[in-house]
């Protein structure tokens, strides 16, 4: 939560108190500690929920130097190309940015897209398909195990990521959302989430909206703290990633 959220939402407090009429100091003062405490909290989670992200995100990419590395190799055999995929997506309040990933596809996939379009097999804004001929042949498991997304271990370090939050849009699905879909865009994107530990590409658009929704709303230390225990299980079966 940054300084522009902070003041929004004393804003909004602030209106809710403002027609009220407070009858002596006494009262006047207890709402201005209210809206120092709930400043406080609220500085307080974000900076706890940044030092687990950088902590964690720290000792992840050490541990999985070994992966890395020898991922990094297999593609580069495996198909031409970089071994690294670059991308602008959309974060929080629309903010854009470069988010990395291994290269699980060939080079040319997004100009066969557009031909594979009528084949897709998400609703909504998105594009999913579980026999995708772009991906290749490390691709297939670098993505069901989500060996792919390591690299953005790097996108939390910068801040531009959380470890737990909405999975960040390409800019063309964002301009086909609708006024709530909007609402996945008022939190840090995260490498994983309600929707990657409750079916991944299994769920309809809708369910993943309203998931994403529903960490926004709930969002917490501890609520970081289960989704991540949930992911490891989520990521060594493999279900519906693809």
């Amino acid at each position: 939560m940054d300084e522009q959220e902070l003041d929004e939402r004393a804003a909004k407090m602030l209106a809710i108190y403002e027609k009220q009429a407070f009858n002596s100091a006494r009262a006047s003062q207890a709402l201005r500690l209210r809206l120092v405490a709930w400043v406080l909290r609220a500085k307080l989670a974000q900076s706890v929920k940044r030092a687990l992200d950088v902590i964690v995100a720290s000792l992840a990419l050490l541990v999985f130097s070994p992966v890395i590395g020898g991922t990094a190799v297999l593609i580069k055999l495996d198909s031409p190309g970089p071994i690294f995929f670059k991308q602008v997506r959309v974060g929080k309040w629309g903010r854009p940015f470069y988010v990395y990933k291994f290269r699980s596809m060939y080079i040319d996939a997004e100009e066969r897209k557009a031909a594979l379009m009528a084949q897709n097999e998400a609703d909504g804004p998105v594009f999913k398909m579980k026999n995708d001929p772009r991906i290749t042949r490390v691709g297939k498991y670098i993505r069901k195990f989500s060996v792919d997304e390591l690299p953005q271990l790097l996108n939390v370090l910068k801040g531009e990521m959380s470890l737990v939050g909405p999975r960040p849009p390409v800019p063309k699905e964002v301009a086909e959302y609708e006024y709530e879909e909007l609402g996945r865009l008022n939190a840090i994107p995260g490498i994983t989430g309600l929707q990657q530990v409750s079916g991944r590409s299994d769920l309809d658009f809708k369910t993943w909206v309203e998931l994403d929704l529903q960490y926004i709303a709930e969002q917490s230390f501890w609520k970081d703290i289960e989704i991540l225990l949930k992911t490891i299980p989520a990521v060594v079966l493999g279900k519906g990633a693809y």
